[in-house]
This record gives C-alpha cells, sequence and structure tokens, in this order.
C-alpha cells in the first residue's frame, strides 16, 4: 500500500471506532433528525403508454419470474431459494449460519464464514434485485399483489437493518447497489396508490435512504481497492442524489458523486475501452454502473460531462466486439453475476441483455450483432432521446492495451472463436479479480466450448477450489517448473503478477509473451504463437531456457475425447475435431479429478461439473517448438 492509503485507512479506522454511538440497533425507539428540505417529489417518472411498449413475450417472462418469487423461489448464486415469501436477511441458506443483526458492523467480521456463513450468498437476496423484478411486474401488471409484497419486504428490511447495525453494512457496493434498485422500485411503482406512503411519508425510508448516502459519503473504497467496488458507490450515491433530493445535503453528495465516478470511470478503463481489471463479466458490470448513474444524472438536469459518455460507449461497443456468433464473451477472470438493475427473468442471457441495454442507451454501432430486446432495454429507451455519435466504423478484435484479442474463422463453416490473453495481469497492486491465465486461450465452434476457460464458482468458505479456479494449470497454457505464473497471496490478493506482451497481430494469428517465470534462478520466458486459418487452429509454444512443463487444453464439458497417445478425437452434439499435440510430452486425460484437483469447468458462480482436461507432461529444450494442432474442418 502506498503511504497515502495507509493513512487514508487509518482514517477510516478511527471513524469506524467514533462512529459507534451512532449505531441503531434494531427495534431500538430513537428519534433519528433527519435534514429534510420542504418538499420530497420524485420527478423522474417514466413516460405514459411505456408498459404498453414491452412486447408480449418480454412481459409474460417478467411477470412468470414475479409470480415464481411471490411463491417464494429464485436461484440466488447457484441455490434455490423456496425462502423468500418471508426471507431471512442475516440467513446463510447454503451453511444455515445466521449472523447477528444487533452486532456493530465494524466489529464484525464478515469475512469470517463461521460468523456470518456464505457472506455472498448473504449479501445478494439484499441488493433486492427480486424485488426490482416485482416491482416490474406490478409496472406491466397493476397487480396490487406484487407491489404490496414489495413494500412488505422493503420495510421489514428497513427495519430489521437501521445505522450500522449487522452484516449489511459492512460492504459500500452492497449500500450502493441497493440505493438504484431502491430508484427504480420508486420509479415502477410510481403510479401506485400507496407509492408515496411507502418512500416519501415513510419514516422508516427516509432514514435508511439518508443512512446509506451518509455512510457512502464516510467510507470511499481507496487505493488498491478502487477498482469497482469504488464504482459502484460512487454510482449509487449518485443515483440517489438525483432521484431523492431531499436532505440538505443532496445537492453536495450529487456533485461529489459524479466528480468522483468520473473520475474512477477514467481510472478503471484502458483507452480502448476494456475494463483494467480484465475479468469480462466485471466489464459488463462496471459498465452498467456508469450507464445507470449517468442516464439518472441525465434524467435529473445534471448531466456528466461528454467525455464519460464516450467512455462508455466505448465499453459497450467492446461488449459487443468481443462475442462470439452467439453473443457469448469471454470468460477471463472472475464472474460473480453481479447485476445493476434486474427487471428480466434471470434466466436471459446476462450479455446479451447488456447489449440490449446499450443498443437503448447509446445505439447500436452498424456492425453490433443482434440482441433481442428486453423489457429493461424498452423502458430504458423510452427515456433516452440521443444516440452517442463518434463509433469505430468496423468491428475491432485487437485491443492492444489490455491484451485481448479475438481470432475468428473468415469461411461459410460454423464460426471458429478464438480469444487470446497477453496483457496486464489484473489492476491495482492486488489484481483482485484476475486469474493466473496469461496466454491463455479460450476456442469455440458456434458457441460452444471446446477449449474452456475454467470459470470462478466461487469466492468464500472453498479456498482449495478458489486457488484451483484461478491457477496456472486450469487455464489453456503453460506452466513452467511446477509453478504459478502469479503469486497468490489470498482470495482477493495477487502478490506477484505476469504481464503478457503481444508482439505480432494480424486478423488471423498472434504471438505473444509472458514475464510470470523471469523470476528466480533461472528465469524462463514463455512464447505462443496462434494461427487460426482454414479451420485449423495451430498453437506452437516456446520457452527461453530449458524447463520442466505442463501444457494444458481444457474441453468444455460438452466435449468428449478418444485419447491415442499424441492424437485426440474431439466430439460434440453439432461437431467434431482432431487434435494433433506435441508428441514429446506424455499426455493424460483428468475429469472431474479431486486430487489433485483437475478437470472442472463452473457454468456459473456457484456451480461447477466434471470436464475433460489434456495434459501434456515433459521437458521442452530451450527454443524447442510444441505444437497443438486443433483441425475443425475436414
Amino acid at each position: 500500500m502506498s503511504p497515502t492509503e495507509l493513512i487514508l485507512r487509518a482514517r477510516d479506522t478511527g471513524r469506524r471506532t467514533a462512529w459507534a454511538y451512532q449505531q441503531v440497533r434494531p427495534g431500538q425507539n430513537t428519534a433519528v433528525h433527519l435534514p429534510l428540505r420542504k418538499e420530497l417529489t420524485f420527478s423522474t417518472t417514466l413516460p405514459a403508454h411505456t408498459a404498453c411498449a414491452v412486447p408480449e413475450d418480454a412481459r409474460k417472462a417478467v411477470i412468470q419470474t414475479a409470480d415464481a418469487i411471490m411463491a417464494g423461489n429464485l436461484e440466488v448464486l447457484g441455490v434455490d431459494r423456496t425462502d423468500l415469501t418471508e426471507p431471512d436477511w442475516f440467513r446463510d441458506p447454503i451453511t444455515g449460519r445466521r449472523s447477528d443483526p444487533a452486532q456493530y458492523v465494524f466489529k464484525l467480521n464478515h469475512r469470517n464464514e463461521e460468523a456470518v456463513g456464505n457472506i455472498k450468498q448473504v449479501w445478494e437476496l439484499s441488493r433486492h434485485h427480486h424485488l426490482t423484478q416485482l416491482a416490474a411486474a406490478w409496472f406491466l401488471t397493476h397487480d396490487d399483489r406484487y407491489a404490496e409484497r414489495v413494500a412488505d419486504h422493503l420495510n421489514d428490511w428497513w427495519r430489521t437493518n437501521p445505522f450500522l447495525s449487522g452484516v449489511h453494512w459492512a460492504s459500500g457496493i452492497e449500500i450502493g447497489i441497493r440505493l438504484i434498485s431502491w430508484t427504480w422500485i420508486r420509479r415502477l411503482l410510481n403510479d401506485w396508490p400507496e407509492i408515496t406512503d411507502l418512500f416519501e411519508h415513510n419514516e422508516l425510508a427516509l432514514q435508511q435512504i439518508y443512512w446509506h448516502q451518509r455512510y457512502l459519503a464516510a467510507f470511499q473504497s481507496h487505493g488498491s481497492s478502487a477498482n469497482n467496488h469504488v464504482i459502484a458507490e460512487a454510482a449509487g450515491r449518485l443515483v440517489a442524489a438525483c432521484a431523492f433530493p431531499w436532505f440538505s445535503k443532496s445537492t453536495r453528495w450529487r456533485q461529489d458523486a459524479a466528480a468522483l465516478l468520473e473520475k474512477e470511470l477514467d481510472a478503471n478503463t484502458f483507452p480502448s475501452g476494456v475494463n483494467r481489471e480484465l475479468a469480462t463479466d466485471y466489464h459488463r458490470f462496471v459498465s452498467e454502473l456508469g450507464l445507470y448513474a449517468a442516464l439518472e444524472a441525465d434524467w435529473s438536469g445534471h448531466p456528466l460531462s461528454q467525455k464519460t459518455w464516450a467512455l462508455l460507449t466505448r465499453t459497450i461497443d467492446v461488449a459487443a466486439a468481443i462475442v462470439d456468433t452467439t453473443l457469448r464473451p469471454p470468460r477471463q477472470g472472475d464472474d460473480d453475476e453481479g447485476m445493476v438493475l434486474v427487471l428480466d427473468p434471470p434466466d436471459i442471457h446476462h450479455w446479451s441483455a447488456f447489449l440490449s441495454l446499450g443498443a437503448a442507451a447509446v445505439g447500436a454501432a452498424p456492425w453490433w450483432p443482434d440482441s433481442p430486446p428486453t423489457a429493461t432495454s424498452y423502458i430504458i429507451s423510452s427515456l433516452v432521446k440521443e444516440q452517442q455519435p463518434d463509433r469505430p466504423a468496423v468491428r475491432p478484435d485487437h485491443f492492444e492495451d489490455a491484451g485481448l484479442t479475438v481470432l475468428r474463422s473468415n469461411d461459410d463453416g460454423p464460426e471458429i472463436w478464438c480469444r487470446a490473453d497477453a496483457g496486464p495481469h489484473g489492476f491495482l497492486s492486488i489484481a483482485a479479480h484476475a486469474h493466473s491465465d496469461a496466454l491463455s486461450l479460450e476456442v469455440r465452434v458456434d458457441g460452444v466450448d471446446i477449449l474452456a476457460d475454467p470459470g470462478t464458482y466461487c469466492y468464500h468458505g472453498e479456498e482449495e477450489w478458489r486457488n484451483y479456479f484461478r491457477s496456472t494449470i486450469a487455464h489453456n497454457t503453460v506452466e513452467v517448473a511446477g509453478a504459478e505464473q502469479s503469486t497468490l497471496g489470498g482470495a482477493f490478493l495477487w502478490l506477484r503478477g505476469a504481464t503478457g506482451k503481444v508482439r505480432r497481430y494480424a486478423p488471423n494469428s498472434w504471438e505473444a509473451e509472458h514475464d510470470g517465470y523471469r523470476v528466480g534462478d533461472s528465469p524462463v520466458t514463455h512464447r505462443r504463437t496462434a494461427v487460426l486459418d482454414h479451420g485449423v487452429l495451430r498453437v506452437e509454444d516456446r520457452l527461453d531456457a530449458a524447463s520442466d512443463v505442463r501444457i494444458a487444453w481444457h474441453l468444455g464439458p460438452e466435449v468428449s475425447v478418444e485419447l491415442d497417445r499424441s492424437t485426440g478425437r474431439l466430439e460434440w452434439s453439432t461437431g467434431t475435431a482432431i487434435v494433433e499435440l506435441p508428441a514429446g510430452l506424455t499426455w493424460t486425460a483428468h475429469r472431474g479429478g479431486n486430487d489433485p484437483l483437475l478437470g472442472w469447468y463452473s457454468p456459473r458462480f456457484g456451480r461447477k461439473v466434471p470436464s475433460t482436461t489434456l495434459i501434456g507432461t515433459g521437458k521442452l529444450a530451450a527454443e524447442q517448438p510444441a505444437v497443438s494442432t486443433f483441425r475443425f474442418r475436414s
């Protein structure tokens, strides 16, 4: 940490101690003075007839999901919840543990699973995405059952989570996202007769909206933690200050949040538009945070700068450029399915829905792939008056500053899509959401994972699995001398990160190297070349010094293999391929292994399934080529 960060963290520690007297405990009957303005109005409402513009299939999907939630059912981060009629906001359904709602938040260790359970599960429900989905259903139907359930849950949450009590005050990102959810609940329920009783005339609501903003103004992520967290905090503050300008400090909160958001969006984004965390789903998450905050600022009459709008537009153009033919993005780095605003069913393809949101917010460039509109995109488009100018004339496939490259087939067969990684390890000194994946490849044929990135699976509570899914051997790259390319320091901490460098790029070829093994007494540089031509992917690996290696090729869960020494036949439901592997190595197949962990694929956060991994073990001499050839066309 820098000296400045140490000073800021020391200041925060002192404030956490000093604020203990301000804690409000559940059930405590304490008069709270709120510095309210005279008029409490909510002016950024949706235009009349917006609900009528939502297509019938999107409308039905929203209602179907809302009905399931009304019955208590919803999948939350891979866990089927059946307790949502009267949820316990403090109970983790995975471990059954329940944290103390009355505990002063800064004396509660939210990283201690023995005390709080799986914190991601506990926090996720309190982002109130299930309530925005119910509010969307009311908006489309005016069925008061949905609005009444929203009111019941909000009042219960507000009552049981007073200021600084319990685990839901432990993370600014959660507080920021809740403010965005509450804003949209207020907007979607605007025509419900009881809406002002729920918000403007509700002491619980006013207290919580004030407390949330006051907390974020006081406790800001900074230094090595100034990644997506600080953007979520600033976005939540800005949205709330624009939508609920009800307090004496609202103007200052809005101005401070806008300045912080613009500064941090710029700091978190490469000039190309790629997010610096180099975790693909965080690219989407941060872009959505910026979009919803910028839209709210526009609608309130306090727009962000054109520079920030141009940056956000670049992030969305990147999102449209890197997808395969089925609109799936790369799986690089961590992915915990973080959402900003959820109106559509959770099984809506996240990236496709993101592109639809982007098209509504900034307009689609001519080369964008088509993405089906969603209820969210129709609702957003009702409030957007103009598209953003100055877009790329053609789809970019190479983002040099981020080390992100996509090779694609250009013949008439099913699309062969290959993502290559040769950039920085991650963002800031801790690189919290990076994986040890330098020079790794992902390959899909017509959207089917053939050479697969493993995914994320988990964050907390399963250290061995967390470490495996981030490890070098879990990715389609080369492990040298049994070592990691980058050095782990904790669940969200890297002590040293490999840096990749693209040496040469053409539309069908890529050559890169990384410095992850240029340490110790026997430094080694790994160099990789990939060429995609006429349905054949040829990958050549070289080291500049002799070393023991393991080369890993992780097959997607739909792919089976027949391995005969160094030749394999791959098969999946819609195709086949032949792979010719370096004959100088010993090749073995592994599937669902637990000792050691090997042969696993995480289709989404919280879930893992066995898949087949091909491992080539042996020694490479200096500059000896190890060539793997994948023949996808007969």
